[in-house]
């Protein structure tokens, strides 16, 4: 399993309009993605920073992300974010994922 981790900043107060982006934007385009496993999204209690999890079946499914997909996060969130996202690359995870 491979995994991505984005951490990005919130414009103050919109935490609520980033998390519909996500739910109607971003992961049905994730879903739409070979080799795509699940997502996690951490959002701190301030609602100012974010870590996005992405989970991959395989390294080839991962790099797809990174050249395909990450771009367009980038345009989807660029009006409710401040600054670019920050990746963070990890592989060969041990370790699965709940099926339920």
């Amino acid at each position: 399993m491979y995994a991505r981790k984005i951490s990005l900043c919130l414009k103050s107060e919109f935490v609520r309009q980033f998390l519909k982006k996500i739910e109607y934007e971003v992961i049905p385009l994730l879903r739409k993605q070979r080799g795509f496993l699940d997502q996690l999204i951490i959002v701190s209690e301030t609602g100012n920073l974010v870590y996005v999890y992405t989970f991959w079946e395989n390294d080839e499914a991962a790099e797809r992300y990174d050249c395909a997909t990450l771009p367009m996060l980038n345009q989807l969130l660029a009006e409710v974010i401040v600054g670019e996202l920050n990746i963070h690359l990890f592989g060969g995870l041990r370790g699965r994922l709940s099926d339920g």
